[in-house]
C-alpha cells in the first residue's frame, strides 16, 4: 500500500489552511497552537502516543511515538509546523492552490511538506503492519523560522531518547545533506561624540566611521569568502541586515549599529568571524584615531558536520534509489537548519526533504508527486534501520 496523490493533497492542503505563522517573526502572528491540535489529533488517530509539550505559551511542539514491538534505536523525524508571514501574498497563501503537480500556498514547502511527508511515512508503517526493532518519534516542532525554541526544547528533553534524527527541509529528494554552514547575528556597534554640527573639532562621526567599516567588511566578502567557497557548502553567507544610527539633522550622530548576518564553516566558530570584524576595527583606528567600536553577538549557529551519520547516509541513499531510480548525491549546504542543533546535543543527523521554491515568497510551492515520494523513502529507511527481521527479540 502507498501513499496516493489525493491523500497526499488532502493532508497538505488542511494543514495549509490552519495558520502558523511564528510570533517571533511576525508579531501578532497566530503561533502553532492550532496546526499542533490537528497533527497530533491525526497522529493519534493512527495509534501513535501523540501528546503536545507546551514550549511557551501556546506554542507546543507535537511529539508522536510509534513504539517498535522490539528493543532497538530511536529515529526522529523532526519538520516544523511554523512559518513566515504572508504580507505579500495576494490572497491565496492560506487558500492552497494544486496546478498540475505543484501545491501552492504559505509553508507549503517550507515546511508543511516535510511535516507532511513524515506523517504519511508513519502512517504507511501502520497500515502495512511493519514490526520495529525499535521506535520512530515524529516531532513537528515550532518556532525554526524564529530562533528555534521548539527544537531546542526538543533536545534538551530528550535528546536522550533519540539515537538518529532526520530532519526535514524542503529542497528534493534527489539530494542529501550532510553538512552545512552555521551563522551568527551580530551587532557591530560603532561610538561617535555628539556635537553641533557646527563644531567638527568635537564631533566624531559614528556613520562616516561605520562607512569604513562596510567598505572593509565587503572587501573581505569580495577577496576571501566569495572566491572560496567550501566544496559542499557553497559561499560563506555574509549580509548587511540593517541599520540605524544618529539622532537629527543638525546633530554629529553619537552611535552607528550594523546588524549582518554571516556564515561559519566547518571547522570555524563565530569567534572567528568576530575576530576578522576587530581585525577591521584596528585598520580603521590607524586612519582614524577617534575610532571606536564594538561587537555583540546576538545569535550563534554552529555549522552542522553530521558526525556519526553514516548509517543514516547509507540507508537513506539506498532509499532514495530504490524510489527514484537514481541514488542521490550527498553534499553540503549554504544555509542554516535545526540539524546542528540535533548533531549538537550528540544525535547523528541529515537532512532531507521535499522538494519545494519560493521560500519566503509569494507562490511557494511544493512538489507533489516529490512529497510522496519523500514519504516512501522516510519509510524504505525506517525499515531498513529498525524494520524487525527475525531472530529479533
Amino acid at each position: 500500500m502507498t501513499v496516493t496523490r489525493e491523500e497526499a493533497i488532502e493532508l497538505l492542503e488542511a494543514m495549509v489552511r490552519i495558520d502558523s505563522v511564528t510570533p517571533w517573526l511576525i508579531p501578532g502572528g497566530a503561533g502553532e497552537g492550532d496546526i499542533a491540535r490537528f497533527t497530533r489529533d491525526w497522529l493519534a488517530d493512527l495509534g501513535l502516543e501523540a501528546t503536545l509539550e507546551e514550549v511557551e505559551p501556546g506554542r507546543p511542539n507535537v511529539m508522536a511515538w510509534l513504539r517498535g514491538s522490539a528493543p532497538g534505536p530511536t529515529i526522529c523525524l523532526s519538520a516544523h509546523s511554523d512559518t513566515v508571514g504572508y504580507a505579500n501574498w495576494a490572497d491565496s497563501a492560506l487558500h492552497p492552490v494544486v496546478e498540475g503537480d505543484r501545491m501552492i500556498g504559505l509553508g507549503v514547502a517550507d515546511d508543511k511538506g516535510g511535516c507532511a511527508a513524515a506523517m504519511l511515512a508513519v502512517r504507511e508503517l501502520v497500515r502495512s503492519g511493519t514490526e520495529l526493532a525499535g521506535n520512530v518519534l515524529v516531532a513537528l516542532v515550532i518556532d525554526e523560522e524564529g530562533v528555534s525554541i521548539g527544537t531546542e526544547h526538543l533536545v534538551a528533553h530528550h535528546a536522550a531518547e533519540i539515537d538518529l534524527a532526520i530532519n526535514l527541509e524542503p529542497d528534493g529528494s534527489h539530494t542529501i545533506y550532510g553538512e552545512h554552514q552555521g551563522f551568527g547575528w551580530i551587532d557591530i556597534v560603532v561610538h561617535g561624540e555628539p556635537a553641533h554640527g557646527s563644531a567638527p573639532d568635537k564631533g566624531v562621526d559614528a556613520i562616516v566611521h561605520m562607512a569604513e567599516v562596510v567598505t572593509r567588511l565587503h572587501r573581505l566578502d569580495e577577496t576571501r569568502w566569495k572566491p572560496n567557497p567550501d566544496p559542499k557548502n557553497g559561499r560563506t553567507v555574509f549580509h548587511t541586515g540593517t541599520i540605524r544610527g544618529g539622532t537629527d539633522y543638525a546633530t554629529y550622530p553619537n552611535q552607528a549599529v550594523l546588524g549582518i548576518e554571516i556564515g561559519t564553516q566547518p571547522g570555524e566558530s563565530l569567534a572567528d568571524r568576530v575576530a576578522e570584524i576587530e581585525t577591521i576595527f584596528a585598520e580603521v583606528t590607524e586612519s582614524e584615531p577617534r575610532f571606536r567600536g564594538e561587537v555583540v553577538v546576538r545569535l550563534d549557529r554552529d555549522p552542522f558536520t553530521g558526525a556519526g551519520n553514516e548509517s543514516l547516509l547509507s540507508a537513506l541513499g539506498d532509499a532514495t534509489e530504490a524510489v527514484n531510480g537514481v541514488r542521490s548525491p550527498v553534499t553540503g549546504l549554504n544555509a542554516w537548519t535545526d540539524a546542528a542543533l540535533f548533531q549538537s546535543a550528540g544525535i547523528p543527523t541529515v537532512l532531507f526533504g521535499p522538494e519545494g521554491g519560493n521560500y519566503h515568497a509569494a507562490q511557494e510551492w511544493v512538489s507533489i508527486p516529490d512529497m510522496i515520494a519523500t514519504a516512501e523513502i522516510l519509510r524504505q529507511t525506517l525499515v531498513t534501520l529498525i524494520g524487525r527481521k527475525d531472530g529479533d527479540s
